[in-house]
């Protein structure tokens, strides 16, 4: 959680999920999507410059940990990715790429965060509505074929993304016969 307080006493929250991997620092990274009538978004786009102390609490509500040393399947929708970057790049950093698989789920090339940084050879990426010329999978929602490619033995999934996208994940997961008690759900829904 982020607050912010003006200088009349004034305060705004959001909730941002963690985009940093875990290290000895005490720096952290979150990805903020500015939105054009955003008030905190606008702010920390525009106004905030390294350096900057900010008011930041939790975690709070629902969020899940991987530490890095099993197998991972990582779907996330839309923003939901952001999370699920953190564990990415854990992997990668640790050498460990071949315990996580992650498959981003998303409208158009124009809306996928870490667009330089994600792809390799552990990543898959669906679009929904749009996909490159070139792309060899046409849009599409995310199907059961898309994550029974990327299934690995005793895995754990992590699905984030809007309740309805992790409601879909989770039902083609159960489809697909992966077991209940390897599935972790982080959802998220609109700010009020």
């Amino acid at each position: 959680m982020v607050r912010l307080t003006a200088a009349d006493g004034y305060t705004a929250t959001r909730s941002y999920s963690v985009a940093s991997p875990p290290d000895d620092s005490q720096d952290i990274e979150i990805t903020v999507e500015r939105l054009e009538d955003g008030e905190v978004s606008s702010y920390l786009h525009e106004v905030v410059v390294p350096g900057d102390e900010l008011e930041v609490r939790g975690p709070i509500g629902g969020w899940f940990v991987w530490r890095g040393d099993t197998p991972a399947l990582l779907v996330g929708g839309g923003s939901g990715i952001v999370p699920l970057m953190a564990m990415l790049r854990l992997a990668r950093r640790s050498g460990r790429s071949d315990l996580v698989r992650l498959v981003a789920s998303v409208r158009s090339p124009v809306e996928l965060y870490y667009a330089e940084e994600l792809p390799g050879p552990e990543t898959t990426v669906v679009f929904t509505r749009e996909a490159p010329p070139s792309w060899d999978r046409p849009p599409g929602r995310l199907g059961e074929e898309d994550l029974r490619r990327v299934l690995a033995p005793g895995a754990t999934a992590y699905v984030c993304g809007s309740s309805g996208f992790a409601d879909h994940v989770t039902g083609l997961l159960a489809r697909l016969e992966f077991p209940d008690e390897h599935i972790r759900v982080e959802r998220f829904g609109p700010t009020s």
